[in-house]
């Protein structure tokens, strides 16, 4: 769970960074790249915690 967690802070700074850099030099590979880290971090989280709610369900 702790794991987890760090490795969502961490892919979502990762991508906070990137579109940053993008902010910063206006290279579209770092807004690209950002956009697939959050896409995969909001997908992978959403399924963690629908796992979390299932099992409270059951």
């Amino acid at each position: 769970m702790l794991l987890f967690r760090w490795t969502l802070l961490l892919l979502l700074l990762t991508a906070g960074v990137s579109f940053a850099f993008y902010a910063g030099t206006g290279q579209p590979g770092y807004r690209r790249f950002g956009w697939t880290v959050l896409k995969w971090t909001l997908l992978a989280a959403f399924g963690f915690f629908a796992v979390l709610i299932a099992e409270r369900v059951a």
